[in-house]
């Protein structure tokens, strides 16, 4: 039994933050039939791709556990067709422009009264409502306009993009969580309702803890790089053999952490030093403190050293590239990366589940080809026979 089993979900979402949030649902079991054009597909199957007529990596990463139909949503007979399959699902995402899925006849008024049980999800870029309401947006757009931009990079430097997407894929997440909790109020009230998150406003929320230096000092946040000005020897250092991600991020927060640090590094002649055992002493010290650690962290790799300091009890973490994330055992024995058998590309390794449910557990599958569940889906849900099916191909519907 998957925990989501009984859950299924009319997913007309694109690129990357509706995908991100179908795709964790359908991990966890939900049925996810992904709805996109005849031909083309959604534009994710094409982004990027290193091979023009294969689908790009971005979307295989993207639509793992889902099925796929074509619906060509800008004739009246596929129209007709979407409205017949809403009553067959407990949810209906989509993360079109705004006023989009309206123009259709197929925005949450038009489909609530097909079905007053369904949950309609709606990720927008600065939601519906507000003077942004009508701008678009994406992922870096919303990094900008949600905060982290500005908290991003060294001192004096400009802003910087955080590296990983959580303007779309954070994105992806609260809706997720919106999503899950809706069912949950239709257990108790038997209506749907719609669940809308905007870009901006989730990464708004991964601000929460920098947000506290503003309230409690009357000022704008400052970006201050890897170091946490109040917690030295808290950074980034250097391992052997010297290359581009050989480092790790070290903390020390406490006394004891303080003297197993030390213990660690061999210079146990510092234990007890007022210079140093006191945190604001070392704060004032922090490019010492950086040397001193410095010193011992290049004789050894990034994994000896975070595993010297895990030993201690000391928080370290090696600074992970890509090839790390996919090769490493401790990713590999817990399942977050997963290997499977994708029809055109072959074998892929890509990241899996990050929750993980002791009585729903998770089976990795490839993202579906284009159209791969037509016949699946429209027989089984809707009883349309075969020939019905090439009907509504020859004219361009499905």
């Amino acid at each position: 039994m998957l925990a989501l089993d009984h859950v299924r979900i009319l997913d007309l979402s694109h690129f990357e933050a509706g995908p991100s949030c179908t795709e964790l649902l359908a991990f966890l079991g939900a049925d996810v039939i992904k709805v996109e054009p005849p031909c083309s597909g959604e534009s994710g199957r094409n982004f990027l791709t290193n091979e023009p007529g294969l689908d790009s990596h971005f979307f295989i990463l993207l639509n793992a556990n889902k099925r796929s139909v074509t619906l060509n949503l800008k004739t009246e007979q596929g129209r007709d067709l979407f409205r017949s399959l809403v009553p067959q699902v407990d949810v209906v995402l989509e993360n079109f422009s705004p006023g989009t899925m309206e123009r259709l006849g197929l925005g949450y008024a038009d489909l609530q009264q097909l079905d007053p049980r369904l949950i309609y999800a709606t990720i927008k870029g600065f939601g519906t409502s507000g003077p942004w309401s009508g701008y678009k947006s994406f992922n870096s757009i919303a990094l900008s306009t949600g905060g982290a931009m500005s908290i991003t990079g060294l001192p004096g430097s400009p802003p910087l993009k955080p590296g990983p997407t959580i303007g779309d894929t954070g994105t992806g997440i609260h809706c997720a969580v919106g999503i899950l909790a809706a069912l949950l109020q239709r257990g108790k009230t038997g209506t749907g309702q719609q669940v809308e998150v905007s870009m901006q406003d989730a990464v708004v929320n991964y601000m929460r803890v920098p947000m506290r230096h503003h309230l409690q000092a009357d000022a704008v946040v400052q970006r201050s790089g890897n170091r946490l000005s109040h917690a030295a020897p808290t950074d980034t250092y250097p391992c052997a053999p010297g290359g581009p991600n050989d480092y790790v991020y070290l903390m020390s927060t406490t006394p004891r952490m303080w003297e197993s640090l030390l213990h660690t590094i061999e210079r146990e002649d510092l234990i007890g030093d007022p210079r140093y055992t006191a945190t604001s002493e070392r704060n004032v010290r922090f490019d010492e403190v950086y040397d001193i650690i410095r010193a011992w962290t290049t004789q050894y790799t990034k994994f000896e050293v975070m595993e010297r300091f895990g030993a201690a009890g000391v928080p370290c973490g090696a600074v992970f590239d890509s090839h790390d994330i996919f090769t490493h055992p401790q990713l590999r024995e817990r399942g977050m990366v997963a290997t499977v058998e994708h029809p055109t590309r072959g074998s892929i390794t890509m990241p899996g589940c990050a929750v993980q449910l002791d009585d729903s557990p998770v089976e990795v599958t490839p993202a579906p080809l284009l159209g791969q569940h037509n016949s699946e889906v429209y027989q089984g849900l809707l009883g349309l026979s075969a020939e019905k099916l090439h009907e509504l191909e020859n004219a361009g519907v499905i």
